[in-house]
């Protein structure tokens, strides 16, 4: 069969993983099939073994991706050395980077449990670096006598927990702009740690 116009692997193959990451968020990724990803890109299904060995890698892939781009653009940022303009620049960091990022945001929390032992320990290692940062700010808050967590760790999690529920109910045509939610959530976590 002659291949399909456009079907080169630096267009194609994001062009799976775009697919891929559509459906997944739309679907779940049990109940999608190479077949139907093949299908949203308009290649026949073998021709996915070109971009990726299974479903299972192709998963792995975004989920990888997700958590290193994040790593590097928080990594891109100026970290001020003050605790809590640290603590200020996390949190309005978190809500913009995944506001823009919405299916990617929802697969990589809810499609963990689909992970293989093997990539589900890998993402969980990129994602403890990343809350580690938190941890790391509000310690030295703590340290410096600026916050009052009881355990850092426990905190780190719950406000980036709250920071990420942002991305299940805002809408850019909604009352309020991101910059304002990004200053009440910033109330928020300055109260949370007793700024």
């Amino acid at each position: 069969m002659a291949r399909t116009q456009g079907s080169h692997s630096d267009i194609t193959g994001p062009r799976v993983r775009e697919a891929a990451l559509r459906l997944f968020a739309q679907n779940g990724y049990a109940a999608v099939s190479m077949r139907q990803i093949a299908g949203e890109v308009g290649v026949q299904a073998g021709a996915l073994y070109n971009y990726t060995p299974d479903k299972q890698s192709l998963l792995f892939d975004l989920l990888r991706g997700h958590m290193d781009d994040l790593l590097q653009a928080r990594a891109a940022c100026a970290q001020p050395d003050d605790p809590l303009a640290a603590l200020e620049q996390f949190t309005r960091f978190h809500i913009r980077f995944h506001h823009d990022r919405p299916e990617a945001v929802f697969v990589s929390y809810m499609e963990l449990r689909n992970l293989t032992p093997e990539n589900f320990e890998i993402i969980e290692g990129l994602r403890r670096c990343y809350e580690d940062q938190l941890e790391d700010i509000l310690r030295r808050g703590v340290t410096e006598g600026r916050f009052d967590v009881a355990e850092p760790k426990i905190a780190a999690m719950a406000v980036i927990a709250m920071l990420t529920g942002v991305n299940t109910w805002f809408r850019d045509e909604g009352r309020l702009s991101l910059p304002e939610v990004e200053e009440i959530y910033w109330g928020m976590v300055r109260k949370a740690v007793a700024a």
